[in-house]
């Protein structure tokens, strides 16, 4: 899942907790435990993606090549 930190938050990385998600770039995390907590209490929000590459994406995860026109 793609998330950012809120706003004038460093949100450190599960697997290295040295390292921080900021609000300037968004990083792609597991929904594990640890980050969805973090949404819930509003550190992090989740970044909504552009639909082309959402689909792309949800392919590429399922292993499958994405269907584009009328095939």
């Amino acid at each position: 899942m793609l998330v950012k930190a809120a706003p004038g938050l460093k949100v450190p990385r599960e697997d290295k907790p040295r390292v921080y998600i900021t609000d300037a770039k968004a990083v792609d995390v597991p929904e594990s435990v640890y980050y969805r907590r973090c949404l819930a209490q509003g550190d992090l929000v989740p970044v909504v993606e552009a639909v082309g590459q959402s689909v792309e994406q949800s392919a590429k995860k399922a292993g499958a090549k994405p269907t584009t026109g009328g095939e």
